[in-house]
């Protein structure tokens, strides 16, 4: 019953970030760079993190498609 509680809280967060990672990028894409609410580069993060991955070979696609599997549950 708590392992359920705790798992649900997980998933709603995991959710809410992965929503204010879309939002950023929409924000980033509509004012650009500059965007005085946003703490950075967004998009650039994001496609760092994603070519790290593909550079990391067999580790990099073990790793993205657990973060796929999380992601859709």
């Amino acid at each position: 019953m708590l392992m359920d509680n705790v798992t649900g809280w997980i998933k709603k967060l995991i959710e809410a970030g992965v929503s204010l990672i879309a939002l950023a990028i929409v924000i980033q894409v509509i004012f650009g760079t500059g965007a005085a609410f946003l703490p950075g580069d967004v998009i650039a993060s994001l496609t760092g993190i994603i070519g790290s991955l593909g550079a990391a070979g067999l580790v990099g696609l073990i790793a993205a498609a657990l973060i796929y599997k999380i992601f859709t549950r």
